[in-house]
């Protein structure tokens, strides 16, 4: 049964494990995408190699980005695919197939992006408000290892959390049922006192579905989804209602 935090208030910490997602969710990915993105464009020059509309890169970018991620998430690519392949085929839109300029592009992008500290609002104060609680949080993510504990580390988030699990450290992708089973054997949490917290309908709460465990979908966009999580958030402040 889907419940909003609007309309309902927990009274018994009825959790214990709080499994976050980072991207989308507590990390402003969009924001610090598009300002890395930026930084690419200008410091490779990009403009002069025929690219000159710095919005039509970015909307080509975004769009393949999409596409690769969800093939990654589904276990058609591999991360290494992912990374330069998204470059690669903003560079074909604009009729430069250069594989070299792909992976350089690739490289710098991911470089710059996990210096960027863009969050959510009240990142910081619930994550805080949680710990205080005595809530024990930890991350799934699909991100890769070494940029994602970077973002962590410039974002000032890693002391909130015991436990990172990535897809590369788990050798799986949300919304797989492995990369859920492995983060509970890590943590030594049991389904019925955790939750996964996530943006991502597929990922995130169709993941959680499939192991049963409870999920709260962060709905930032205020985008309907076809599948039901356990309850339905469209403020990081709300969570106060939920733990």
């Amino acid at each position: 049964m889907k419940h909003s935090a609007q309309t309902i208030l927990y009274c018994s910490m009825r959790y214990h494990h709080l499994f976050f997602d980072l991207d989308h969710t507590l990390w402003d990915f969009d924001t610090n995408a598009m300002e890395t993105l930026k930084d690419v464009y200008e410091q490779l020059a990009l403009s002069d190699l025929g690219i000159e509309n710095f919005d039509d890169f970015c909307k080509h970018y975004l769009h393949h980005n999409a596409i690769l991620w969800d093939r990654y998430h589904h276990g058609y690519i591999t991360a290494e695919d992912l990374k330069w392949k998204r470059m690669w085929r903003t560079l074909l839109e604009f009729k430069i197939g250069n594989e070299k300029l792909a992976r350089q592009m690739s490289e710098l992008f991911l470089d710059i992006l996990p210096g960027k500290k863009n969050l959510f609002p009240y990142t910081h104060e619930i994550l805080q408000h949680l710990k205080e609680k005595n809530y024990v949080l930890h991350l799934i993510t699909n991100g890769f290892e070494k940029t994602q504990r970077n973002k962590l580390h410039h974002s000032s988030l890693g002391h909130y959390f015991e436990e990172i699990i990535t897809s590369e450290k788990s050798n799986s992708v949300k919304p797989q049922k492995a990369i859920f089973d492995f983060a509970l054997q890590v943590t030594g949490a049991s389904i019925n006192e955790s939750i996964m917290i996530g943006d991502n309908p597929d990922a995130d709460i169709q993941g959680a579905i499939n192991v049963g465990m409870d999920s709260v979908y962060v709905n930032h966009t205020n985008k309907p989804i076809d599948i039901s999580p356990t309850y339905t958030i469209y403020h990081l402040k709300e969570l106060e209602e939920i733990l």
